[in-house]
């Protein structure tokens, strides 16, 4: 019976947290989900590898080649259908369940736990692996589906450890040993935190299993080379600098800011962890300037880093906790500032699970003190304890589901996030951008304003201004919060692209130009802009020019019916008429509903003399749109000539 518990438990565990995620599967792409997923070419492709483990710079997934080719597998399989990002996400996040559960259950049929029992150590790595798989805190981890660089490197980190400990215990060391150092590895390519899984390694068998550094390195000399060696492909990921726009110094946050602020911050993890409300996607910490700011958090965290110091010490299971608390978040919330986001939910996903641990020893040990006050019959004790269990995973299974509701899109994700942090004004310039989405201006432009008064500098909310200005047809005005939104941030494509798009519609072409230039030596592969750009040039009538920008526009996206539609125009003038017949019936490939391509191919075989097939393509575009001037004129035109009698 007791072999078939652990097996039992696992099959519980699983279809807990299926139910609690199952109403994520359809959340749709967010926020960074776009630069990595639909807009990200790399992914289109598994093979050859060095297409798929590409990743594009400053995004989510920059320096993470592992999470990327995990995209393309999603790709591969279902293209762009969020089901399947999200059903993989879900897998994974299972999957690191019953490794917690895994290596917890092992941890306690070590000597240093053998005050426990077989079975009590089961139940107790049980009830962490449920509340931690169904604990809120997790849901932007699972939930934003990009968030799964988390996952994986927490899937990663979990499996370096198990493979581990379970090199200690078997004949078959070194082939665990290998399979550990592989894992390592792979975690590596999914997100810098990985760094500590060497550490953290070592820490473990020293603690439950050797009782010192000095034996653990000689008895497991090989293992730990190999997984210090990893540490060599992180540093090789890392010196291309992917996301230094975002982490690092000299980024305008000093390190002894971000320092403070991040005491402050651990603090607030602690609580997350305990009673996870208010939960938010962002949450914009304002930066502690002085160490009087930051004073009652700092000297806690220090309390605890010392008492985690002195448990290391004694080789107690409570300074392992504490190691694996700190460490995991080292990386994230020491001296190296991430300007874009000081505190994030997902940063608690494996180091969530020492608070856990801590909290369910805690109780196991008040239950028994209790039972051993009470009268209460021993067959008693086991359901009450499986009572509350049950209480806490399904109140926790229920927060998630709820949880879940705010990772459908982006209107319920930063509605949410301005609602709990309505001093977040880069929240507050999302929401504006969505609302923009909608057609609702007069909100968006209210959430432009919050965020300016909010953040004066912030380039992103002047751009969303200038866009909903532009929207409601206020072009100077848009213009104006355009440059000043380049004024903050000269190097952002998309600002000289939306400003060059104001720019048109208020006559300056030459000035359009000029900006949609700029966006593209910022980034050239930008094929709304090269196709904005030659519709420019075309307005300028420098059609042989604008040919090079269609065709540009084209190499970067061959499916941009639009590209096509405007390189047969332009063709069409320069009398390139069976290279412009040509482009015409490409573009109407891509989208057939297009009444302008139609008569536009249609004149063009006409004066080819293919009046059968002219008059197909006018009848088409007469039904796609029936008060067509241009289609009625042409197809009236067609019939004439057909019904003229051959010349003599």
């Amino acid at each position: 019976m007791a072999a078939i518990l652990p097996y039992g438990l696992s099959a519980i565990l699983l279809v807990a947290g299926a139910l609690a995620y199952a109403n994520s599967l359809h959340g749709g792409f967010l926020y960074d989900d776009r630069s990595s997923i639909p807009h990200n070419p790399h992914i289109r492709q598994l093979w050859p590898l060095s297409a798929s483990l590409t990743t594009p710079p400053q995004t989510a997934i920059a320096g993470r080649p592992v999470v990327s080719f995990t995209l393309a597998l999603n790709h591969a399989f279902g293209e762009l259908n969020v089901t399947g990002y999200h059903a993989f996400n879900i897998c994974v996040h299972l999957l690191c369940a019953l490794l917690l559960f895994g290596i917890i259950r092992r941890t306690f049929l070590t000597a240093k736990l053998n005050t426990y029992s077989q079975r009590s150590g089961t139940w107790i790595a049980f009830a962490v692996a449920a509340i931690w798989m169904n604990h809120p805190l997790q849901t932007e981890s699972v939930a934003y589906i990009i968030q799964r660089t988390e996952l994986l490197m927490g899937l990663f980190f979990l499996l370096t450890l198990y493979c581990a400990l379970r090199g200690w215990s078997s004949a078959y060391r070194w082939t665990w040993f290998a399979a550990s150092v592989v894992c390592c590895a792979l975690g590596m390519g999914c997100k810098e935190v990985m760094v500590s899984a060497p550490l953290i390694v070592l820490l473990y068998q020293r603690a439950f299993v050797t009782g010192s550094f000095g034996e653990s390195l000689r008895r497991s000399a090989g293992l730990y080379a190999g997984l210090a060696a990893t540490w060599l492909i992180l540093a090789a990921l890392m010196a291309t600098g992917p996301r230094n726009e975002s982490a690092g110094f000299g980024l305008g946050i000093s390190a002894l800011d971000y320092l403070r602020t991040q005491a402050e911050v651990l603090v607030w993890y602690l609580r997350l962890c305990l009673w996870p409300d208010p939960l938010a996607a962002s949450y914009e910490w304002t930066l502690a300037q002085t160490f009087a700011d930051c004073m009652p958090e700092g000297l806690l965290v220090a309390v605890l880093l010392i008492a985690t110091g002195w448990a290391l010490r004694g080789r107690s299971v409570l300074g392992f906790l504490g190691a694996w608390f700190f460490l995991i978040l080292a990386p994230t919330s020491s001296i190296v500032p991430i300007v874009t986001e000081v505190a994030g939910e997902r940063r608690l996903y494996l180091p969530l699970a020492a608070v856990v641990v801590l909290v369910v020893l805690g109780v196991h040990r008040i239950l028994r003190a209790l039972f051993n006050l009470t009268p209460a019959p021993a067959s008693a004790r086991p359901a009450v304890s499986a009572a509350l269990l049950i209480a806490v995973v399904a109140l926790a299974g229920y927060g998630t589901f709820q949880r879940n509701k705010v990772y459908e899109g982006d209107l319920a994700l930063w509605s949410d996030t301005v609602a709990k942090r309505p001093a977040n004004y880069r929240a507050h310039s999302n929401l504006a951008a969505v609302l923009l989405q909608d057609g609702r201006i007069d909100e968006a432009i209210a959430h432009c304003r919050e965020a300016i008064r909010l953040r004066p500098d912030h380039a992103r909310a002047h751009a969303n201004f200038g866009l909903a200005l532009k929207r409601d047809a206020r072009i100077d005005e848009a213009i104006r919060e355009y440059e000043t939104a380049l004024h903050f941030k000269p190097d952002e494509p998309q600002i000289h692209h939306n400003l060059a798009i104001a720019l048109l519609a208020a006559g300056k072409i030459g000035d359009a130009i000029e900006h949609f230039t700029a966006a593209l030596k910022i980034d050239s592969a930008r094929p709304l802009t090269h196709l904005n750009l030659a519709e420019a040039l075309v307005l300028r009538g420098e059609h042989a020019q604008a040919v090079e920008y269609y065709t540009e526009a084209l190499r970067s996206d061959p499916d941009l019916a639009a590209a096509h539609f405007g390189l047969a125009n332009t063709l069409a003038i320069l009398g390139d008429s069976d290279q412009a017949i040509a482009c015409y019936r490409r573009a109407l490939r891509l989208h057939p509903d297009q009444p302008n391509a139609l008569v536009n191919l249609g004149r063009l075989l006409a004066h080819q003399g293919d009046l059968d097939e002219a008059l197909e393509h006018y009848r088409a575009a007469l039904r796609i749109d029936p008060d067509h001037a241009r289609a009625t004129e042409s197809l009236n035109a067609a019939l004439a000539a057909k019904a003229r009698p051959p010349a003599p």
